[in-house]
């Protein structure tokens, strides 16, 4: 595999929350997809937010309307995950978060692809450099991409050890190729970059909350009117540039912030979780979605996406 465009078809193993998304990013950067799942409840379902996800992006002006079906049309799903891989340069595992369904996975696939293809995985939490077959290893990488990810541009890509840097290299390719905003670690590490981030930010809402500093909606409101937008313009370590490294380092030789205490679970979250209080899915989390349109809400959230993520990438393609 001499890099990206040698990737003629990519076989995305899983149709649930993500493979739909990432099937649809394929097929817009020109490729022939082929998709399987288990679940025929889940095929059909997977068709319908694919074409769904298609037509919006005809309407945000994202994707010409004489090129929707042609689109759609390279997507098809196979009954089998022989039939899936066969004929495959580059497969992209997006499969529940289970280690014994992504080993069970990875031994199937094992049989049927020979050694010149690049196997990646979406994992979020799981080492599958541990759970692949060994052979396998020199063909793995990661590539980690975020919901829905037909919206959002970050994907972290981190090979194995054992596989060669241009495996690496040609799925950054490939994934710039189809529009999307690869990161390229140096090595794994749980969680990669963006989650572990996020988590920081949790641990320090649910000590917000937990000891009645304020209420989520202040959280949300602080966050929306400082950093949050700031960071679409520097980033984190930029903006540290910008205020001035000594200024950071004060910050620490100060004491200036104190991390909050580790905890098995926060109470806050804890006590919505037992009392069925999911968020949007069932109805009430932090907030009450009691009689909203979640179909609607999602649409406007989706758009509101579209939004944001145009003025990011004209940012970043002219950075301060």
């Amino acid at each position: 595999m001499e890099g990206a465009k040698e990737i003629k078809r990519v076989a995305v193993l899983g149709a649930g929350t993500m493979g739909p998304g990432i099937a649809q990013i394929f097929a817009m950067g020109g490729h022939e997809v082929t998709m399987w799942t288990r679940s025929e409840a889940t095929r059909e379902r997977a068709e319908k937010n694919l074409r769904g996800s298609i037509e919006t992006f005809v309407e945000e002006g994202l994707l010409p309307q004489d090129q929707a079906e042609a689109v759609y049309g390279r997507v098809a799903f196979r009954p089998t995950v022989e039939e899936a891989v066969l004929g495959a340069d580059f497969i992209m595992e997006t499969i529940v978060e289970s280690k014994d369904a992504k080993i069970q996975l990875f031994r199937e696939v094992d049989a049927f692809i020979g050694d010149e293809v690049i196997l990646a995985s979406n994992t979020s939490g799981l080492n599958v450099f541990e759970l692949a077959p060994p052979r396998r290893l020199k063909q793995m990488v990661i590539a980690h991409w975020y919901a829905p990810p037909q919206l959002i541009p970050l994907v972290e890509v981190v090979k194995s050890g054992e596989a060669p840097d241009s495996h690496a290299r040609t799925t950054v390719e490939l994934l710039e190729k189809c529009g999307k905003t690869p990161v390229l670690m140096k090595k794994f590490i749980r969680g990669y970059i963006a989650n572990r981030m996020q988590m920081c930010l949790n641990q320090e809402v649910f000590y917000l909350l937990d000891n009645d500093f304020c209420t989520p909606e202040d959280i949300d409101k602080a966050v929306k009117a400082s950093f949050i937008p700031r960071a679409v313009v520097l980033g984190l370590c930029k903006r540290a540039d910008f205020g001035g490294l000594d200024m950071t380092a004060n910050n620490y030789k100060n004491k200036s912030y104190t991390p909050p205490p580790e905890v098995e679970m926060p109470a806050t979250l804890a006590r919505h979780v037992e009392k069925g209080e999911l968020g949007l899915k069932s109805g009430r989390g932090f907030y009450d979605y009691t009689g909203v349109d979640k179909q609607a809400l999602l649409a406007k959230r989706d758009k509101q996406l579209f939004e944001i993520f145009r003025i990011a990438k004209k940012f970043m393609d002219d950075p301060v």
